[in-house]
């Protein structure tokens, strides 16, 4: 099969298509997916270039890329859900890093897997597992969605930070869906997007505060930050309740009160994201389709973070 690879970290110049990668074959429990579509997320360059060395189990050579859309090929012993054939997506990050999803096949433990949602494209099934699920557990780790503790009512104020990328566009929407009112950070060339999206955008920089105050004096009740930098310091004036904030990018939201959350792979969450997209509450954003040969453009595209919504590789784009 056709796969990028990467060698020895670095940006990325030090990824490679290899034409002649060894197939991959599903062991117990995994389903081997022909890759329809590939969601590029920043995490994805943050591994290739070592940032997260230390705190994840890298094997190189590697294979980067932890989202995955495609039809199932092949089940391995014990595989009880699915069959060949069957339309899936999935976060598909194993706890070796190594075997990823950038390339024409992929396998995956059944347990990480659901079924696609049946509206939208390929590239949208593809774009949306990581981001979904980051808005899913970051929502609900300041209440919006929770299935139990603490829970942000409807009518209720959230600021998200970085409100135009592809996780953002996607909490924007499920939190609106949730009953929240929504206030999201966004350059202004992204405020009428974010409009669409059902929120009210306003700027980064400095004058936050009095801009959110402008939208909302008494402030607000749970702040989501996807960008990080000193988001979370601006927003403790903010914030009602400071447990209410949570980070995905900057653990140190811990020491003001706040969560930290890095995302889990979880066939249920997944199975709630397909809901929203079938039942018209959420559609997921693509900015764009490259080939999977066009990998190292895409790192390019989304390291300058300007990205509105979703890049995605897309294997049979040729």
């Amino acid at each position: 099969m056709r796969a990028i690879t990467y060698a020895a970290y670095g940006d990325e110049s030090a990824l490679a298509m290899d034409a002649q990668y060894p197939d991959p074959k599903p062991g117990p429990g995994e389903l081997l997916i022909r890759v329809k579509a590939v969601g590029v997320n920043p995490v994805d360059w943050q591994v290739v270039q070592g940032d997260l060395h230390g705190k994840l189990d890298v094997r190189l050579p590697a294979i980067p890329g932890w989202d995955v859309a495609g039809v199932v090929e092949a089940t391995g012993n014990g595989v009880e859900n699915f069959m060949p054939g069957d339309e899936v997506f999935s976060y598909a990050r194993l706890a070796i890093v190594q075997h990823g999803t950038y390339a024409e096949f992929a396998v995956v433990p059944e347990k990480y897997v659901a079924l696609r949602p049946q509206a939208g494209s390929w590239a949208q099934a593809g774009g949306l597992p990581l981001a979904g699920l980051t808005a899913l557990q970051s929502l609900a780790a300041v209440g919006v969605g929770a299935e139990k503790g603490p829970r942000v009512g409807v009518g209720e104020i959230v600021l998200i930070h970085a409100v135009a990328g592809g996780v953002g566009s996607t909490a924007a929407q499920i939190a609106g869906a949730k009953g929240a009112r929504v206030i999201g950070t966004a350059s202004p060339r992204n405020h009428e997007f974010v409009t669409d999206l059902g929120a009210e955008p306003v700027e980064y920089g400095p004058g936050l505060e009095a801009r959110v105050r402008e939208l909302a004096p008494d402030g607000v009740d749970a702040v989501v930050d996807y960008i990080g930098g000193d988001t979370i310091e601006r927003s403790v004036p903010l914030v009602k309740d400071p447990s209410r904030m949570v980070s995905v990018v900057n653990p140190k939201v811990t020491e003001f009160g706040g969560k930290f959350v890095f995302v889990e792979p979880d066939a249920k969450g997944l199975k709630e994201l397909a809901r929203l997209v079938d039942e018209k509450e959420l559609e997921v954003h693509v900015q764009q389709e490259l080939p999977l040969e066009k990998a190292a453009e895409a790192f390019q595209l989304s390291k300058q973070r300007h990205t509105r919504g979703k890049l995605v590789l897309v294997p049979d784009l040729r």
